[in-house]
């Protein structure tokens, strides 16, 4: 069944990269996916399978059940773009100024869009359902996932994979690993506000850029100091704002920032000991600071079981050609949602193209053929698992 799963999705490949420099040139912010959503949910109306859309806000969610008993196998694709100006010369690039597909999920809707249809055309000598999960706005907290599996996308499902087309992983290669594998992501302000005067009298004020260089210093400590060597964390101040004429001092300043962590112990911990010490800059200097930590996505922990069984699979897959263990990343995901409530695993899908820029560059692209693999391999994870 597989190689014919396999046949069909090689005859495939032409539509896929169409449908995915589609939507590369019509990309879409995440909670506004309206067209991308509508343009899934009608490719599946003329296949003429069973699809539910406003699921969860914008997500898509499409059901084909073989024509025999089995288990119920879930495949998650996110189709949500980012905030970035698209600078490609290509002929696919972005036709929305300073939105663009940053992130591979076009490709990630193409390759789950032609998966479903050769399932589909496989229905009858298939056994158990398989759900296609279509999922809007992973790229912004508080993410598509958690409102989609409350509108029920995961109801009945036993397993869920996923995967990402990762451009600075060699093509045909799998990237796998058991247990925490993507990190959880929040995201905090800070807001100082002090006494702001004039450049040639400081001591009349309460300097809001030097209270905030203080609270920078303070905090890269965190993680050298008060996490275990053992643990993983990552604190990142991205944003200082303080902008006046050359001889103000600053009334007010802003941070903003980002922590990432695995373990949930060490999350917890560095949102205590990141308040203690804005506390105590605060007192140290006499002045306000008002302190916001908002929890994104927890962190992405594949199950042991499944985790080793797409393993086997992928070593299996035509095209795949290295099948490796791979790090954990600091970068947030929130599949990890749908992890927490059935068994699964989230891989990557090596799609290193010639030109390689990191994911959320403006020139950010992708080994198109990577897709196949992709959805090759997802393929066979799903028929394979009604033998497990």
């Amino acid at each position: 069944m597989n190689k014919l799963l396999f046949e069909k999705l090689d005859i495939a490949y032409e539509e896929m990269v169409v449908i995915r420099r589609h939507l590369h040139m019509h990309p879409e912010l995440s909670f506004k996916e309206e067209k991308t959503a509508q343009y899934i949910h009608d490719f599946y109306v003329d296949l003429g399978v069973d699809v539910r859309s406003g699921v969860g806000g914008n997500g898509v969610v499409a059901r084909v059940k073989g024509a025999r008993p089995g288990k119920t196998v879930a495949l998650r694709a996110d189709f949500d773009a980012l905030p970035i100006q698209d600078e490609k010369d290509v002929p696919y690039k972005s036709t929305v100024p300073g939105v663009m597909h940053a992130c591979g999920h076009d490709g990630h809707t193409a390759a789950l869009l032609h998966l479903a249809k050769a399932i589909h055309e496989l229905r009858e000598d298939l056994a158990g359902e398989y759900v296609f999960i279509h999922q809007h706005a992973e790229e912004f907290a508080p993410g598509g996932a958690i409102s989609m599996i409350e509108d029920g996308c995961l109801d009945g499902v036993d397993v869920i994979f996923g995967t990402h087309l990762w451009s600075l992983i060699p093509y045909k290669t799998i990237e796998y690993l058991t247990g925490p594998v993507m990190a959880a992501a929040d995201r905090f302000e800070i807001t100082i506000q002090g006494a702001g005067g004039h450049g040639a009298a400081p001591h009349q004020t309460k300097d809001a850029i030097v209270i905030g260089a203080q609270l920078v210093m303070n905090l890269q400590q965190l993680v050298s100091r008060r996490v275990d060597p053992i643990e993983s964390a990552v604190l990142s101040v991205g944003s200082f704002v303080a902008d006046n004429a050359f001889n103000v001092i600053a009334d007010s300043a802003k941070l903003g920032g980002t922590v990432r962590t695995f373990n949930p112990d060490v999350r917890d911990m560095m949102e205590r000991e990141m308040a203690r010490v804005v506390k105590g800059t605060a007192l140290a200097n006499d002045c306000e600071i008002r302190f916001d930590y908002f929890r994104g996505y927890p962190a992405v922990v594949n199950h042991k079981e499944e985790t080793e069984f797409l393993k086997d699979i992928a070593e299996s897959v035509p095209g795949v050609e290295h099948v490796v263990e791979s790090k954990p990343q600091m970068g947030g995901e929130d599949f990890a949602y749908y992890l927490e409530k059935v068994p699964g695993t989230f891989f990557f899908t090596g799609a290193q193209p010639a030109e390689t820029y990191p994911h959320h560059h403006p020139k950010f692209d992708f080994e198109e053929q990577a897709m196949l693999l992709a959805a090759k391999t997802l393929g066979a994870a799903a028929l394979g698992y009604q033998a497990e």
